[in-house]
């Protein structure tokens, strides 16, 4: 494993390799790595295919709590009012899928500062949780 950079405020910050751009994974997160082969049925080898169902699972959930959660044809992720409440960055090596999604439960937001993380890459957009929502 790498060394990591520290952030502006002492957050360890890695680089691995997956989709999407910087990830914030820490406590109050729901984070989800399925180690899956896309070769067997009923998966298909197709990662955005794969990622479309990862969003519709959260989405799923979020809906069996009375959140309307959707997805951005622009950007990744599950989105409720403009703003990110999962994270979802895939990669895969021969059809094995790595890397997951981050559903925000109850994290602390103010490490989602745009002067410390840029969520995803994504300017403009906020953050938020399943806690802030109810």
């Amino acid at each position: 494993t790498a060394s990591p950079v520290l952030a502006p405020n002492g957050v360890p910050v890695y680089r691995v390799e997956r989709g999407g751009e910087v990830t914030f994974h820490g406590p109050g997160q729901l984070v989800v790595y399925p180690l899956i082969d896309l070769t067997r049925e009923p998966f298909q080898q197709d990662l955005h295919w794969f990622l479309r169902k990862v969003e519709e699972v959260v989405i799923q959930t979020l809906q069996a709590y009375g959140i309307d959660g959707v997805r951005d044809e622009m950007n990744t992720g599950v989105w409720v009012d403009h703003r990110k409440v999962c994270a979802v960055g895939l990669s895969s090596s021969r059809w094995i899928t790595t890397h997951g999604f981050a559903l925000n439960i109850c994290p602390d937001l103010t490490y989602f500062d745009t002067s410390i993380i840029l969520p995803c890459g994504i300017d403009g957009r906020g953050v938020t949780s399943i806690a802030q929502i109810l």
